[in-house]
């Protein structure tokens, strides 16, 4: 049963609501979240062009009476920046039960017909149903952008329209990769491959992967921009995406031959060498050979190759394989998935890469138990996908994709988030092959059973993004999200001692106490306390936090008793700060707020630690005295009066 899907309309109606509201009112659909102007087109520059939003339902242009159906020989495209989701949307058309989750079949241009569509796309492991009204741009009564070389099909045009909204606008798809659109498609997850260092059975893992419905795409890597979408003497187009369509063996003059069929989604454009389409070689296979093979291949656009020469001019393989939620009941094979949200965020969680030893360990940190091998195997297959969250659509904001990582490495049994003396003299087990700036990295494991901690990671320490990480495994695994712990073990205040049993330090102090308190024996006036004990830059307002720390007896006072007990901690928060304060600056990293905390009794989860390094650092990622401290009596604060952990989350951060 697939998984029900999420309207994304501002004011929460579902499709059939708004349709049915417009069928009533005999109006047709104006969709306000995504409006005919042109911020729905681009948004860095304007385009010296006058474009019209046309209605194919109601315009001169011509239009079919149902809105799907489509085959991928119909898809064509103007703007060579949407190839990539071109190619995807043709791979699609080739995977019936797919298409018809993307496109639903629930619509069209007849007697229901109210200017208004809809399409499913998954995203961040939610399916999402995305509204569109059906006015596209247009120049002179044409399509632009992408379109159906059919002149009563607008299938394809509507579902860019709705992929852009999704992502914010038509030039948000400027530029990316099939393997992007493929999952959002799917709720797959990707694979990609390099050709000239594949492993050697590459034709029969693409083999295995399109025999389970799986969508692929290939691309030749250009080393300039003036290279890109530049044709070879061959018939092949640089740094452009193709659809992979078919793998074939054939029989050929007494030996086997691995073929392998390829879509251009410009259409004309084909490769010219061996096993083209007029080739010779052709002529000396079997004659129903050729035809079971040339039956479902398409007229223009659409050629074979030899799987030799396609590794010789390709060099990328993206793969995307479809994930249980969109699995049907007799798939031979199911992975088990496990997924977790989190976020890098500056001053806390944004440790950047191993090269950066002292933030590193401050990353977001999962644990990953692999109980059972495979099946015939003393090994665990895993797939490790770890995606950034929404970056297309921020680019308006000037922020784009993250270079990303992440590393395994053997974890010990029973520990919480671990340190950075870990990191410092333990090695990884696996990590991803590089750090690259795409939408999700993922790479495919074989390890043996046991305990693992994966840490994803920007490369740069201070860089911020959302992010999600998806956990395939042929058995079920063990997983949670290290760090969340949240509890304090304070030491209990001590026993008052009577004045004649005092220690020669404790004299001392109580003269101190009286000199601030008066003769009333009564520290009234919290103010003093920064004025005598000299601590540069302390504030009335942590003044008052401690204030309400210690007054036990809420009568708005410090007794001596009362101030000795905070003497004490204070003793050990200012050696504690001291040690942090490696330069000696009065100032401490951010990054070391879990572990000063954490030395001084109190565990809190990541979420928390980020809330406190959002409130307490400052530009440059450090935290000076009077925020420490502040910080500090405040947590115990809580952790003594509620002894409880979920009331954390009402502090003042």
């Amino acid at each position: 049963m697939p998984a029900k899907s999420i309207s994304t309309q501002a004011d929460g109606k579902t499709f059939e609501q708004l349709r049915q509201e417009c069928l009533q009112k005999k109006k047709l659909f104006e969709d306000p979240d995504f409006p005919a102007c042109d911020s729905s087109l681009y948004y860095s520059q304007s385009v010296p062009i006058n474009f019209e939003w046309k209605r194919p339902g109601v315009c001169k242009i011509q239009y079919s009476e149902g809105c799907v159906g489509p085959d991928s020989s119909h898809v064509c495209l103007c703007h060579p920046g949407d190839c990539w989701l071109l190619a995807a949307i043709a791979s699609l058309t080739l995977h019936k039960e797919t298409l018809a989750r993307v496109v639903p079949n629930d619509q069209g241009f007849d007697r229901s017909y109210a200017g208004i569509f809809h399409f499913q796309f998954w995203q961040h492991n939610r399916w999402l149903d995305v509204v569109v009204d059906d006015r596209l741009p247009a120049v002179r009564n044409r399509l632009v952008l992408l379109h159906s070389a059919s002149n009563n099909e607008f299938w394809s045009a509507l579902l860019e329209k709705a992929y852009a909204k999704l992502n914010g606008s038509y030039e948000s798809l400027k530029g990316g990769s099939t393997l992007e659109a493929m999952e959002d498609f799917t709720g797959g997850v990707g694979e990609t491959y390099e050709t000239k260092s594949a492993p050697t059975d590459l034709f029969n893992i693409m083999k295995k992967a399109y025999d389970r419905g799986s969508m692929m795409g290939c691309s030749i890597d250009i080393t300039s921009s003036a290279e890109s979408e530049a044709q070879t003497a061959s018939g092949l187009v640089k740094g452009h995406a193709y659809s992979i369509t078919g793998l074939e063996e054939v029989n050929y003059r007494g030996k086997k031959v691995k073929l392998i069929r390829i879509r251009n989604p410009w259409g004309q454009v084909e490769w010219n060498g061996a096993w083209s389409d007029e080739s010779r070689e052709w002529n000396v296979i079997d004659s129903s050979e050729k035809k079971r093979i040339f039956q479902n291949s398409m007229d223009d656009g659409e050629f074979w190759m030899e799987f030799e020469d396609f590794k010789a001019n390709y060099d990328k393989i993206e793969i995307c394989n479809l994930t249980p939620d969109s699995l049907t009941d007799d798939t031979k094979r199911k992975w088990e998935v496990n997924m977790f949200e989190g976020n890098w965020i500056r001053g806390s969680t944004a440790g950047g890469c191993r090269n950066f030893i002292d933030t590193f360990w401050t990353n977001p940190q999962f644990k990953l138990t692999l109980l059972h091998a495979d099946d015939n195997n003393d090994k665990c297959s895993v797939v490790i996908a770890l995606m950034q969250k929404n970056r297309r659509a921020l680019r308006k904001e000037g922020l784009d994709l993250q270079t990303i990582g992440f590393a395994l490495y053997e974890a010990p049994a029973d520990e919480d988030h671990l340190g950075k003396d870990f990191f410092r003299y333990n090695g990884s087990k696996a990590r991803s092959k590089t750090y690259i700036n795409v939408r999700e990295i993922s790479e495919r494991f074989t390890l043996p059973p046991g305990n693992y901690l994966l840490v994803p990671t920007t490369f740069q320490p201070h860089d911020e993004a959302d992010f999600i990480i998806r956990i395939f495994s042929e058995k079920a695994a063990g997983t949670m999200e290290m760090g969340n712990t949240v509890d304090a073990d304070l030491p209990d205040p001590p026993m008052p001692s009577l004045p004649e049993e005092e220690t020669d330090e404790e004299k001392g102090l109580r003269r101190m106490f009286e000199k601030i308190a008066g003769s009333v024996r009564k520290y009234k006036y919290y103010k003093k306390l920064g004025e005598e004990i000299k601590f540069d830059g302390v504030s009335l307002n942590t003044c008052h936090s401690i204030i309400n720390l210690m007054d036990v007896d809420n009568s708005g006072q410090l007794e001596f008793q009362e101030f000795k007990v905070f003497w004490e901690k204070m003793k050990k928060w200012i050696m504690l700060f001291i040690s942090y304060d490696t330069d000696r600056s009065g100032k401490m990293s951010s990054y070391e707020l879990r572990i000063a905390l954490k030395a001084a009794g109190m565990h809190l989860n990541t979420k928390l630690l980020q809330l406190l390094g959002l409130r307490f650092a400052d530009e440059n990622y450090d935290i000076d005295f009077d925020d420490y401290l502040t910080c500090i009596v405040r947590l115990e604060n809580m952790f003594s009066e509620y002894q409880g952990t979920f009331l954390l989350l009402s502090m003042n951060v």
